[in-house]
């Protein structure tokens, strides 16, 4: 078959705009990329407990208080939840491990204890870090094991610096982790503060990847500046709240320090009360608690 001269000069101009293209194609620079670019945040450890000491041993005096009682020595019974543990100091219901751990026991209560109810039914443990630690605006975190059992309520959490000079809820409330004992996969965080506190609309639950509360520790953790908020799971951000939508409802409690919180309450309004006494005793075991600023730039 022969080709004509003109098919031959249209397919060899043909071949070369198509090389010319391709030279083009290769040598065009990449534009830039149009994304912003998220600088990774450096943190700093400033505070820690690692619960290290013999087992049976008392929390570190130095940045730990005991709050005891069944809150109606503050005129609040019930701690404002018709909770029905009495908070004690007892090696039996708070001490080290000697395995580098602190645990919270929540039992039954032993004849004779009086609560604003009548008889006590469970004694339990809280602890705070008020007037001995301040978080300053950065991340803290715990790494926490816990029991199942429903009406176990477990908490880690912050109230406010000037609480209780400033009354809740205007003093503000991060709730980092919080579990209803009958939900063994599953725990919340929240915030409160004035115009949305209690049924507050800044709560979301967040069901573990894997296993439950009981079966392994967990690290649950929150980070805040004063313009945002935001809580982990096991490093994985389930929930964030940024300071205009919580100025939607109230003044933005975000831009202070807080102190820390770990108790196991009993009972309330939460989880409601204990239908079995079988799932006492009830623990928290917790492994530490860390609290970090982040780095100077």
């Amino acid at each position: 078959m022969k080709v004509s001269r003109v098919a031959t000069i249209a397919l060899a101009t043909g071949w070369a705009l198509l090389s010319l293209a391709c030279a083009n194609a290769t040598t065009q620079p990449t534009p830039p990329s149009t994304q912003p670019t998220v600088p990774k945040i450096t943190w700093v450890q400033v505070w820690s407990d690692e619960f290290d000491g013999p087992a049976g041993s008392q929390i570190d005096a130095t940045k730990w208080n005991y709050q005891t009682g069944d809150g109606c020595d503050q005129g609040n019974c019930g701690w404002g939840n018709q909770e029905k543990e009495y908070y004690s100091d007892a090696a039996e219901n708070i001490a080290l491990n000697g395995q580098g751990q602190l645990v919270i026991t929540a039992r039954r209560a032993s004849a004779g204890l009086s609560c604003y109810y009548g008889a006590c039914r469970y004694t339990s443990a809280k602890i705070t870090t008020r007037g001995k630690m301040l978080a300053q605006p950065g991340r803290v975190e715990a790494r926490i094991k816990l029991s199942t059992g429903q009406g176990l309520w477990p908490a880690f959490w912050m109230l406010g610096h000037d609480f209780p000079n400033t009354p809740w809820p205007a003093c503000g409330e991060l709730d980092v982790m919080e579990n209803k004992g009958s939900q063994p996969s599953t725990t919340s965080s929240a915030v409160h503060g004035p115009g949305y506190s209690g049924a507050t609309p800044f709560v979301h639950a967040e069901t573990l990847a894997s296993g439950t509360i009981a079966s392994d520790f967990h690290t649950f953790a929150v980070e805040w500046d004063s313009s945002h908020v935001q809580f982990f799971v096991d490093d994985i951000a389930h929930y964030e709240i940024t300071r205009s939508m919580v100025e939607q409802y109230g003044k933005s409690v975000l831009d202070q320090p807080f102190f820390v919180i770990l108790n196991l309450a009993v009972g309330g309004h939460f989880d409601g009360d204990p239908q079995s006494d079988a799932i006492f005793p009830a623990t928290m075991v917790v492994d530490y608690v860390r609290v970090f600023t982040a780095a100077s730039k």
